[in-house]
């Protein structure tokens, strides 16, 4: 599986592990979606993720973001803004190893 995902914090980067996936980290959110992937990942906590998704109406691979679970707001504003899925952060990690088109 092929990942591509706008995480700036190291620790988060380092949590993003699969046996079946290759992770590929952008610096710019604006450029999450210029190749193709079967996951996007958004950290919803920084407040230029949405930048990634805006003004996109097609794309290949899910879209997953994910926000601290009191940021009911973001997490809302992202389902607006086209995210197939929004998580709380810990539900994210504990879930990651099982996200995928296939999932």
């Amino acid at each position: 599986m092929r990942v591509r995902a706008y995480v700036p914090d190291l620790m988060d980067r380092s949590r993003l592990r699969a046996p079946e996936a290759s992770v590929e980290f952008v610096a710019d959110p604006a450029a999450l979606l210029d190749e193709s992937a079967d996951l996007f990942v958004l950290d919803l906590a920084r407040s230029d993720a949405l930048l990634a998704i805006s003004g996109r109406s097609v794309w290949s691979g899910l879209v997953v973001g994910f926000a601290p679970h009191v940021d009911d707001e973001v997490m809302a504003v992202a389902r607006e803004a086209g995210c197939d899925e929004v998580l709380p952060r810990s539900a994210f990690f504990r879930r990651f190893p099982d996200l995928g088109p296939d999932a």
